[in-house]
């Protein structure tokens, strides 16, 4: 059943202690460094696997066939890992984070392994599908961890370096796969995975202690089913509508209306379960509410950027697909360097409601300046608004995160971070549709206005797809200017439609509450001690200097609220 009472309330009034657990033992700032390096490359390998088989896949094709299926390879991963999030923060928070997290990279490492061995096409699909099972629980786990052994008040620091490693892996997904493919086989994509990942797993067993619940649980089936098929139903319609249906088709439209009537059944099913998949009361606390409606809306305009500007160099400017990587460097400068000093100045004020609206009225700028793009674009312009515009990403994503982590009880924390995850990544995938549907039809649109004239180079342009840049390339003089110049207009298209998200996330923005961070460090688990457990004067639960400092720690004013 649904939690009411005292733990419902405390959600719906988030409090800056509300999530503090009683344990006496702390991680060093050492061991914490460590466990970041485990958690980082564990994250860096899930997130590189969203892009590193892009550059491969001409080859994967060339040796294993199955051209008609070729989309499936990227979708698969990307469909399976977004499905299980919200699952995996769960699982997290019942049943414990280090030995969850052990079982993600393992699911993710075998099937690494088993993508290296496919022999054709439906078992390299599959094999994905099953890393991408693995990827999903480490996406949504990590930030967990950190939650698990950092206060609020010390995690900006700490998580702007994960949202690095998200630039740093979009970056180094194509130019590692073009060097792998290149190089020793397109097969060693999937086999780089395992010493990282080994290292990643021992590094988290020997070091990571967290503290493993103890309260009685069961797992809520219905609701895993139900919101797994949900997401899938509608990243299904995502991947397939404009392309092998229209948007408008019978066919595909029955998958939309699938996934409304299973959520429709899932937030039934949630209000009933004991341990619920996404607890309701989560949706009772704003800061929870407002944080993810913002990940959502600035998720859909970030991944328009990562995924369309590279199609802009390689249409437009003619660069290869690792040129095109080397290219999105300055956007990995400006999201190292926001990310990182955003987090330390989270510690050292406490303050995290600014760096959102910051973020998205960066984001909104190099979106508009995006927009302005044409053929004779110098890079130097294009790598100023790429800085800019992974400046505002570094603003955005991890300060959300803190504050929704600092508004929940320690109980929910997984699933509350595996929310913001599931989000963001949710409204990628629709923003990700969305601006290539755009594409596609100003394409067409331009491609008309070009050759409105019908001269005698229209004939080469006639059926022109939007993602066929090679095509491009091999036209001839006049035709291949014209077509670069409608593909530069379509892509501004694309840019402008991105405008609208991140203008509606400032708006949101403005609604993000900002309650006091924690400074108490964080617990771990203490090792088992019966002597101890016998006798409360043996070991108390804390202090008397900590005991005297929560005492003294400033509780949050119910100025505003709204009492019976």
């Amino acid at each position: 059943m649904a939690r009411n009472g005292p733990d419902a309330a405390s959600d719906s009034n988030p409090s800056p202690v509300a999530a503090e657990d009683e344990s006496p033992n702390y991680l060093s700032h050492e061991q914490i460094l460590l466990v970041m390096f485990g958690l980082m490359a564990g994250l860096f390998l899930a997130a590189l696997d969203q892009s590193i088989v892009a550059t491969a896949l001409p080859r994967i094709v060339s040796e294993l066939g199955g051209l008609e299926q070729l989309s499936w390879v990227v979708t698969a991963y990307l469909l399976t890992s977004t499905a299980v999030t919200p699952l995996w923060g769960k699982i997290s928070d019942l049943y414990g984070r280090r030995r969850i997290f052990q079982l993600c990279i393992a699911i993710f490492l075998i099937g690494s392994a088993l993508c290296g061995l496919s022999q054709n096409m439906p078992q390299l699909i599959a094999f994905r599908a099953l890393q991408g099972i693995g990827g999903g629980g480490l996406f949504a786990i990590v930030l967990s961890i950190i939650g698990d052994i950092v206060p609020p008040r010390e995690r900006g620091r700490y998580q702007g370096y994960f949202g690095a490693v998200f630039g740093l892996s979009s970056v180094a997904g194509p130019l590692l796969g073009g060097w792998f493919t290149d190089g020793p086989g397109w097969r060693w994509i999937f086999y780089v995975n395992l010493p990282i990942g080994l290292i990643a797993m021992f590094i988290i067993a020997t070091v990571l202690t967290v503290p493993t619940p103890k309260r009685e649980h069961s797992i809520d089936y219905l609701g895993a089913a139900l919101i797994v098929g949900a997401v899938t139903m509608l990243l299904l319609y995502l991947n397939w509508a404009g392309d092998s249906y229209g948007w408008g088709a019978a066919n595909a439209l029955m998958l939309p209306i699938g996934a409304a009537i299973l959520t429709g059944l899932f937030i039934v099913a949630e209000r009933r379960a004991t341990e619920p998949i996404l607890p309701p009361s989560l949706f009772a606390n704003s800061i929870f509410r407002v944080g993810n409606l913002y990940i959502f809306l600035a998720g859909m305009a970030m991944f328009g950027a990562l995924i369309f500007l590279p199609v802009y160099f390689q249409a437009v400017m003619d660069m290869s697909p690792t040129r095109s990587g080397l290219a999105l460097l300055p956007m990995v400068v400006g999201i190292f360097t926001t990310a990182i000093g955003s987090g330390q100045l989270i510690t050292r004020t406490g303050r995290y409601r600014i760096y959102p609206i910051i973020g998205a009225s960066i984001l909104s700028v190099a979106l508009a300046l995006f927009s302005r793009l044409h053929v004779e674009t110098p890079y130097w312009q294009i790598a100023i608004y790429a800085f800019l515009f992974g400046a505002g990403l570094g603003f955005t994503m991890q300060t959300v995160v803190v504050a929704v982590q600092n508004s929940v009880p320690i109980r929910d924390m997984g699933s509350a971070t595996s929310a913001t995850t599931f989000f963001r990544n949710l409204g990628a995938s629709i923003g990700t549709a969305i601006f290539g549907a755009v594409l596609g039809i100003r394409l067409a649109h331009h491609l008309d206005e070009q050759f409105a004239g019908g001269p005698p180079a229209a004939g080469q342009a006639a059926g022109l797809e939007a993602n066929n840049i090679q095509a491009i390339q091999a036209l001839e003089e006049p035709a291949k200017r014209m077509v670069l110049s409608a593909y530069t207009h379509a892509l501004d298209d694309v840019f402008l439609t991105g405008i609208p998200f991140v203008v509606l996330a400032l708006i949101v923005s403005f609604f993000l509450k900002e309650i006091p961070l924690r400074t108490g460090r964080a617990p771990v688990e203490s090792p088992p001690a019966p002597m101890a457990a016998a006798s409360s004067d043996a070991q108390p639960p804390r202090s008397a200097p900590e005991r005297q400092e929560r005492e003294r720690a400033p509780r949050p004013q119910p100025t505003g609220q709204r009492h019976p």
